[in-house]
């Protein structure tokens, strides 16, 4: 939870973003996107395909070049979850886990240690010489996050981390996030598809509409925490960002 108020990790002015199609030919993926993310804070990020929600963490990481607008980056040590997990699978549980650490050049011992102690926290600390084909798709999501955890990120990009995940999975995935997010103060930054995620977990949602992807909404989620999944004010919220999605689908 946001340790300041004031503070801010990121902020968006305007930025525009443009990348090549199969033909060659610009296509603009990013129009006029302006937004800020509170330090500490855990935002959503949903809208439709084609919005342009992937190439947006691409853009903020750096890994994409914005091609108008200003963005200011006040985090230093960012992470990303992916949604198809992107581990080795010639790596073990504990291996994947402290690679980053690796190419830090993190002495073996110390990384190791780093990484049994973030596979404890996933609750995976009995699996660490477990290759991932040995892992069912909970498991594997959760070697990414403990990945992510090693390098003590400040800002944790999650990329749809619960769509390959059945119900049970990811509800044990959320709460076991939402934990980890209190615990490490982190600022948590989510593209997600599943509206009722959003509410549960976030501070803020943005939604995006397409073609180009521009910022439709910003919608503070002001309900208590823990929260109440099966609240009346749940449901509004849950409605209401259903409708506007559906507005600009």
């Amino acid at each position: 939870m946001p340790n300041d108020p004031s503070a801010v990790a990121l902020v968006l002015s305007r930025v525009s973003a443009i990348f090549a199609d199969e033909e060659a030919r610009g296509v603009l993926a990013l129009e006029d996107i302006s937004f800020s993310v509170p330090s500490g804070a855990f935002v959503s990020i949903i809208g439709p395909s084609g919005a342009g929600k992937s190439t947006l963490m691409r853009v903020i990481l750096g890994l994409m070049p914005h091609t108008s607008g200003t963005i200011i980056r006040k985090f230093s040590r960012p992470a990303m979850v992916f949604q198809n997990y992107a581990l080795f699978p010639w790596l073990t549980a504990l291996e994947n886990v402290a690679f980053g650490l690796r190419m830090k050049r993190v002495p073996r011992r110390e990384r190791e240690r780093i990484a049994r102690e973030k596979l404890k926290e996933v609750g995976l600390d009995h699996l660490e010489k477990h290759y991932p084909n040995a892992l069912s798709g909970g498991q594997r999501q959760r070697v990414g996050l403990a990945r992510a955890l090693a390098i003590s990120p400040d800002l944790l990009i999650m990329d749809e981390p619960f769509s390959n995940l059945d119900t049970i999975t990811a509800e044990a995935l959320k709460a076991d996030l939402l934990k980890i997010w209190r615990t490490y103060g982190m600022t948590i930054l989510m593209v997600n598809h599943l509206i009722p995620d959003a509410v549960e977990l976030s501070d803020h949602v943005i939604i995006m509409k397409a073609r180009p992807g521009r910022i439709k909404e910003n919608v503070s989620i002001d309900l208590p925490r823990p929260r109440d999944i099966r609240s009346a004010a749940f449901f509004d919220r849950v409605d209401a960002l259903t409708t506007t999605i559906r507005s600009v689908s």
